[in-house]
Formats: C-alpha cells, sequence, structure tokens
C-alpha cells in the first residue's frame, strides 16, 4: 500500500490519514519522513523494520487511534519498544512505537510496580531499589519490561521466583478492535492467559502491573576461564549445575570477544569461558556453592562478590549497544557429555567460527511451574536452555545464519521446547511447536475471538 503524504487538498482533509495525524499525539510518519527511521530503530541491527507508518504513541488512546486505522486501509500492525525482538513489519504494515509510555509507578507498601509499554527494566530498578524491591529482572536492563514479561521474562533470579510473567497482576491493552481494555485474572482471563507467555497477536499492552519481590542484594558475578580450558570447564559445569539448591542461578558461555577497548583488557579478542553464578541469600553458603568451580581451570578475570541488584548486568555482561546479530535457540531434556563435546567444536577456542557468544542456562526451580495463577510461559520442564548468537556483520557475517543453526542443530537429540523471548531465530510458522497441542489450541481461539480479521495476525 502507497500512504499519501499529507497535503491542502480537500480530499485529503477527509481521509483516514489526516484523521490519524489530527487524532494521535505523538508522530505519525511515513519512510519519506527525516524522523522516521530514528523512530523505527531499534536495539537488533540484523533486520530493520520497513512498515508504510509508523506511529510513535504517547498513551493508549494513540493505540486505540492506529488500529483503527489501520483496519481501515488495510494495514498488519507490528509493535516495537526496545527493537530487542524479533522483527516482521513489511511495507503492508503499521508499526506502533511505545517507547514513549515509559512511566514507572511504585506501591512499595502493596509491592505493586506499574509501568508503561515503553519503560525499560533500567526504569524499574532506579524506582524499586530505593525501597530493597525488585521485578523479576532479565540479565540486560535496558531491555523493555513489556515484551520481555510477555515471552515469559526468563531471569537470572528465574529459578528462585520463576518466570517475569508469573508475577503479573494486571495489563492494559488495547484489542484490534480498538478497545482498551484492562485484564487480569477475574476481567477477561483467557486473554490474561494468552497474553502472558502467548505474547503476539493479541493486542496491544500498553502497562503492566505486576508484583515485586524483596531482595536487595544478590552474590554473584562472572568467573571468565582461558578459552582452552572449555571442555574440562563445561564438562565440570554439567556435572556441578544440577545440584545447586533454586536459590542459585548459572548459566556458562563460550565467548569469542572483539578487541573492544570498553572490556577489561585480559578479554579483549579473546576465546574465554564466562561462567554466570546467582546466588540469593547468606553470600558465605554461595561462597561455598561456588568453590568446586573455581579450581577446574586457569581463571582469567574474577568478578564474584556481593552485588545491589541494580548491578545485575554486570553478572552477565550482554552488549548495552545497538548490534546486528542472528540468534538460535532450543530448550535441552539433559546435557550428556556428548552435547557438551558439540557445543565445543562448533564454538571451542579451536573453532573459526562465525559465533560470539553459545550460553547454556540452566533451568528447573520455580521456573517448571506457574507461580500464581496460569499462563502460557513456554520452557517449563526444560532442564537447560541453549542460546547462539552471530554478529551479522564482519568478514564472518554472511555465516552467522548457517554457525547458529549448526548449534542448534546438533543438540536436537536432546531438544525439548524453547523460551517463546529466545526464539528469534525461529520462523513464525514454527514456533507454535513451542506450546503443547491443547495450549496452541486455546491461543488460536483466544487470537481468533479478539483479532478475527487478523489484523495482529502473527503468521505471514
Amino acid at each position: 500500500m502507497t500512504v499519501t503524504t499529507p497535503s491542502s487538498s480537500s480530499s485529503f482533509e477527509s481521509s483516514p490519514l489526516d484523521r490519524l495525524i489530527k487524532t494521535v499525539t505523538g508522530p505519525v510518519l511515513t519512510p519519506a519522513d527525516s524522523g522516521f527511521a530514528t523512530e523505527i530503530a531499534g536495539f537488533n541491527l540484523a533486520t530493520t523494520p520497513v512498515p508504510a507508518l509508523v506511529v510513535g504513541a504517547r498513551n493508549a488512546a494513540d493505540v486505540a487511534a492506529a488500529l483503527q486505522y489501520a483496519r481501515e486501509v488495510g494495514l498488519r500492525v507490528g509493535v516495537r519498544a526496545t527493537g530487542h525482538g524479533p522483527t516482521t513489519e513489511g511495507t503492508d504494515y503499521l508499526t506502533i512505537t511505545t517507547g514513549r509510555m515509559n512511566q514507572v509507578v511504585v506501591d512499595p507498601v502493596q509491592r505493586l510496580a506499574r509501568v508503561g509499554a515503553g519503560a525499560r527494566w533500567s526504569d524499574v530498578v532506579a524506582h524499586t531499589a530505593p525501597y530493597g524491591l525488585t521485578g523479576v529482572v532479565g540479565s540486560a536492563s535496558a531491555v523493555g519490561v513489556v515484551g520481555y514479561t510477555l515471552g515469559g521474562g526468563l531471569s537470572p533470579l528465574g529459578r528462585a521466583y520463576g518466570y517475569a510473567a508469573d508475577h503479573v497482576r494486571s495489563l492494559e491493552v488495547v484489542t484490534p478492535d480498538g478497545n482498551i481494555r484492562r485484564v487480569d485474572a477475574g476481567a477477561e482471563p483467557d486473554l490474561f492467559w494468552a497474553l502472558r507467555g502467548g505474547r503476539d497477536g493479541l493486542g496491544v499492552v500498553t502497562s503492566i502491573e505486576f508484583e515485586l519481590v524483596e531482595l536487595n542484594a544478590v552474590f554473584g558475578g562472572g568467573l571468565f576461564f582461558a578459552g582452552s580450558a572449555a571442555p574440562a570447564v563445561l564438562e565440570a559445569w554439567r556435572l556441578w549445575a544440577p545440584t545447586l539448591p533454586e536459590e542459585a542461578g548459572t548459566s556458562v558461555a563460550l565467548l569469542h570477544l572483539p578487541p573492544d577497548p570498553q572490556l577489561p583488557p585480559v578479554l579483549r579478542g579473546q576465546c574465554v569461558v564466562h561462567l554466570r553464578f546467582t546466588y540469593i541469600g547468606d553470600p558465605l553458603v554461595g561462597a561455598d556453592l561456588l568453590a568446586a568451580m573455581r579450581t577446574v581451570g586457569p581463571i582469567v578475570l574474577d568478578e564474584v562478590g556481593q552485588m545491589p541488584v541494580a548491578a545485575l548486568d554486570s553478572v552477565h555482561r550482554d552488549p548495552v549497544g545497538p548490534m546486528p546479530a542472528i540468534d538460535s535457540s532450543l530448550g535441552l531434556s539433559e546435557l550428556p557429555a556428548p552435547a557438551v563435546a558439540a557445543v565445543i567444536e562448533h564454538a571451542g577456542k579451536q573453532a573459526k567460527t562465525a559465533l560470539s557468544i553459545v550460553e547454556i542456562r540452566l533451568m528447573g526451580g520455580k521456573l517448571d511451574h506457574p507461580q500464581g495463577v496460569a499462563n502460557s510461559v513456554t520452557g517449563r520442564g526444560c532442564a537447560f536452555h541453549v542460546i547462539a548468537i552471530a554478529p551479522a556483520a564482519g568478514p564472518l557475517g554472511h555465516l552467522a545464519p548457517a554457525h547458529t543453526t549448526a548449534v542448534t542443530d546438533a543438540l536436537r537429540p536432546w531438544s525439548t521446547g524453547a523460551v517463546l523471548n529466545f526464539a528469534g531465530g525461529v520462523r513464525w510458522a514454527e514456533r507454535s511447536a513451542l506450546w503443547s497441542p491443547e495450549d496452541r489450541a486455546r491461543l488460536a481461539h483466544v487470537r481468533s475471538a479478539y483479532d478475527p480479521h487478523g489484523v495482529m495476525r502473527v503468521a505471514p
């Protein structure tokens, strides 16, 4: 579809686009407008949306107007906050950006936070930390709260608290019919179930209310081992990690790092093994739990200690700036020695690879079952979760898709499910396999009920 640009003609004065521009309080931009590229930009630069129109929403009424316009002119609708999630929007789309709706309100007595659709975890932490409270935050605080939570929300604290979606009390959502709804366990419970884990194709969530947990400090951080020690470290980790109590979380990652001056000198341009660890409780107990892993290889950098919850970013050291990235992921029912060998073959120090990271994360604990009202979160019952990431740039960038999928293909014999938020490399048509047949049918029913015309349909 071609979007008509504004003019002074009388025919334009009554056009749907003119009414949209007059109605919304945020910007309405076509690809010809100078601010379009900035408005649509996101964290993952591997794919950039090319919609016919972008609406920068400031409130739920703006979202409702955008959905009404899309229905009227026959556009599909996509949503972006921080741009960490998958991108599908083409020229037949209207994209709603929600970054301006970044309000955060904390009730420290009830231990609740109400957060706008554009808020990042860094915004929330700034408001909750003074009260010794936190949400079930992700490994990178630059990620948007709503998209992270609706896709499940897998946290370094997840084994102790479950998924972030488990702690949602209510949602404000604009459904494809343009109605602004408040949904919770008692009001439209099917939609409430579907949004918390199903995420896509159900409406545009404009705010979210969730429970906070009382926690102001965590024992943890990272141990970086020399890349040559990968076989010994991963073998020791696969046996050690399942013995941990649910108060402890851990992952291990093979990293091929660039010569970035922002990295510590000992890490620049190196292949290293990064053991990530968190423990909620007595730091002396946490140190005792971790002690067994300190002797399995040469440690080149030790960043473990007691830290405020606001410093959780330092555990994983995820990149903070925009980058072009390709990824592939899956859950594992077990992690036998052959699976570890396959990871090392594809991502070890000796591999000539486009991969920047292959992470294996311990799951289990409270992640296995909903903590409260049932939801549609995927990945329940995985013993481990693996994600392979490669930059889609540089001399090996053209190999990124093949090298990421080679890792997960090698681990297929032990695969079971996946976490939706990490399924960016999975084609839309294949994502339905993440849910059980019963949950898949229920999600399809809810989507059909709230979006019968497919304005926000998730499959091409």
